[in-house]
């Protein structure tokens, strides 16, 4: 699947959002993209999931691993076109966590999946708490990269798209200081 299929995806399902926006990384911006609004067509996402997990496939991946919320239901589609099981990291007091009895570890081999990448935060969070639990890292893959650079984690981290979407500063945000409504789109408040 190329760029421009995956960015026509997002534009028939209106999920190429205009305006001002907080993203979950703190960072301010005029575009955002909406995953849940592409995922939630079982279709679709499987789609996705299938050339996420292509990129992955010579791996030897055993359990894929999203972070609740946003990378949950590609985890799980990324999971089911490589024959593995799927677990979800979520936060606990603050902190992301395996909850819910999900176990990783020695003799596992983990690919990070995620929906969309700004600065990596969440995605560097579960990689610590897979990397701590003896398992291995894979890699790490997402359906957008939209980082102002490359993001280090420290792992091989590819994805279907790379957008150069301009983010701001709070602080340094023009669209604050056009007086702009401001939205916070994510899951993470």
């Amino acid at each position: 699947m190329d760029k421009d299929a995956v960015l026509d995806i997002f534009k028939e399902t209106k999920a190429l959002l205009s305006g001002h926006f907080k993203l979950s990384s703190g960072l301010h911006s005029a575009e955002y993209l909406q995953c849940a609004l592409v995922l939630q067509y079982p279709d679709i996402a499987c789609r996705l999931g299938t050339a996420v997990a292509d990129m992955f496939k010579e791996h030897a991946v055993t359990c894929v691993a999203g972070p609740a919320l946003g990378g949950v239901i590609i985890a799980h589609e990324v999971a089911r076109a490589l024959g593995a099981r799927c677990v979800f990291g979520e936060r606990q007091d603050g902190k992301m966590a395996l909850r819910r009895g999900f176990k990783v570890g020695p003799g596992d081999r983990v690919l990070v999946v995620e929906d969309v990448v700004t600065t990596g935060g969440s995605a560097k969070e579960l990689l610590e708490v897979i990397k701590n639990s003896g398992a291995e890292i894979a890699g790490v893959g997402t359906i957008v990269d939209r980082s102002p650079g490359n993001i280090e984690l420290g792992y091989d981290i590819k994805s279907l798209i790379k957008l150069e979407v301009q983010t701001f500063d709070p602080s340094r945000c023009p669209l604050c200081k056009e007086g702009l409504p401001l939205t916070k789109p994510g899951s993470r408040k």
